[in-house]
C-alpha cells in the first residue's frame, strides 16, 4: 500500500471562537475518526500541531518566526495514512472533523522508490 500525508489547514480565527465544549467534540470527533481509519487499516499516524512555528530559508539558511499575523490559515495537524490509491484517500479524507469548522484538507502522496525509477 502507499502512503499519503494529509495535512489539515484550519481558520485560526474560527478555532479561537469555538467554545471549550465545541473544542472537546473536535477533538473527539478526530479520535473517532482516527480509531475507524486504524479499525479499516488506513491509520499510521497522525497528531495535532502547536500554532508556533519556525521557518529556515534561503541558501544562508535564514531563520524566521511563524506563523505571520497576516496569516488567517494555520497547519493544525496531520494524518499519515495508507491506502492503495490516491482517490480511496480521497473519499477518506472527506469524512475529516477538519470540514466541521471552516477546515481543509490537503493530500500530499508519499514519494515511495518506484516514483524514481520512472
Amino acid at each position: 500500500m502507499k502512503q499519503f500525508l494529509l495535512l489539515l489547514h484550519e481558520d485560526i480565527e474560527k478555532l479561537n471562537e469555538l467554545s471549550p465544549k465545541e473544542m472537546e467534540e473536535l477533538a473527539n470527533a478526530h479520535m473517532n475518526w482516527a480509531n475507524k481509519l486504524a479499525e479499516k487499516g488506513h491509520f499510521v499516524s497522525g497528531d495535532g500541531l502547536q500554532e508556533k512555528s519556525v521557518l529556515i530559508t534561503e541558501k544562508d539558511s535564514v531563520v524566521k518566526d511563524g506563523p505571520y499575523l497576516e496569516s488567517k490559515e494555520i497547519i493544525g495537524g496531520y494524518y499519515l495514512l495508507r491506502a492503495y490509491d490516491l482517490e480511496t484517500v480521497v473519499e477518506l479524507a472527506k469524512q475529516c472533523p477538519t470540514h466541521h469548522y471552516g477546515g481543509t484538507t490537503e493530500i500530499r502522496p508519499i514519494m515511495q522508490m518506484e516514483d524514481y525509477e520512472q
